[in-house]
């Protein structure tokens, strides 16, 4: 591990991978990318102590993102390379800039890790505070990989939080997929999903807060944050509160790669600040008056919104967050 000094606050788990991005021309720029990867980045780049858990490739790609990673001032858990290749994403773009994917990751160098590693990793953290996993992570022939890690980190006492962030186009058996997201989500203290997962879940409901509402229940986790595109976002509790916030007008989007990851990058970085004044899971997760809920979710729209106004996933700091706060407040109802 890097710099052993400093107090780790957050693990993260998942994927890291090379996006190949299509250029007007018909390039593919290859790019350093992976929804874990972009997530870690982010949640360093605004002050928390980060640890990466999965290795990486000696390969020129997993050099590239082994820099980018240490450079933001993420940690390794897995500092050696090894010697499995990198995974790799062929990314499209569409008129409106949002993203569809191909993804080769056939013994891959962020998969050449096991459950076992994985909590060993986090048993050598002193008082871990928070435990992160999602995006391909979910994939049903990873479940014994990640799930009794989550099992783990849960029982442990770390906040569990869990992005339901689906590929449905990647997977062969999508009931499969369905079944793993939701035990995943059995062990989550967080939980963050698009209105777009909540169809591909096949979640009942009038309306998509009903239906984030009747996911929310059905997980094992207190809070659960929505993101609406355009619309914003929504934080919900299991007692039925609910905040939602929107930026006042449109942004000049450049595309949306990595709005998702620093959106809940932005919302894990204000739910780690309010340990200073709360002692325990519970205390954390109860948001027992309206300003703390509002604070998490402008915070995390302001993050994802900086993002948008990039061109691919440039993560913003936590200087940068403040000021967007403070100069370009959102609509929260």
């Amino acid at each position: 591990m890097e710099n052993p000094e400093q107090v780790v606050q957050v693990a993260t788990a998942g994927e890291a991978l090379i996006d190949l991005i299509v250029q007007s021309d018909g390039r593919y720029e290859p790019c350093p990318g992976g929804a874990v990867f972009n997530l870690s980045r982010a949640l360093a780049r605004q002050g928390v102590n980060t640890l990466y858990l999965n290795p990486l490739s000696r390969d020129r790609f997993g050099r590239r993102l082994a820099a980018a990673l240490i450079a933001d001032g993420v940690r390794l858990a897995c500092p050696q390379p090894v010697a499995q290749s990198t995974s790799l994403a062929v990314v499209g773009l569409d008129d409106a800039g949002h993203p569809d994917y191909v993804f080769y990751r056939q013994d891959v160098a962020d998969r050449a890790v096991t459950a076992d590693s994985l909590i060993q990793s986090c048993h050598r953290v002193p008082a871990l505070e928070m435990v992160y996993t999602g995006a391909l992570a979910l994939a049903p022939g990873d479940a014994g990989r990640y799930l009794p890690w989550l099992r783990a980190q849960h029982q442990a006492g770390s906040v569990v939080v869990v992005d339901a962030n689906l590929r449905p186009s990647v997977m062969p058996d999508l009931q499969a997929y369905r079944r793993n997201v939701h035990a995943a989500l059995q062990q989550a203290d967080v939980v963050k999903v698009s209105d777009e997962d909540l169809e591909n879940l096949e979640i009942p409901g009038a309306d998509v807060f009903a239906r984030a509402q009747h996911l929310l229940q059905a997980s094992g986790a207190g809070l659960l944050v929505l993101t609406l595109g355009r619309q914003g976002a929504c934080l919900l509790t299991r007692d039925g509160r609910q905040w939602r916030a929107r930026e006042p007008r449109p942004l000049a989007v450049m595309d949306t790669v990595g709005a998702g990851d620093c959106f809940l990058a932005g919302f894990m970085a204000a739910l780690l600040a309010r340990k200073s004044g709360v002692t325990g899971t519970g205390a954390l997760l109860a948001l027992s008056d309206d300003a703390a809920g509002r604070n998490l979710l402008v915070r995390a729209v302001a993050s994802a919104s900086l993002c948008v106004m990039r061109r691919g996933c440039v993560p913003p700091t936590g200087a940068e967050v403040q000021a967007r706060v403070e100069q370009a407040p959102c609509v929260v109802d």
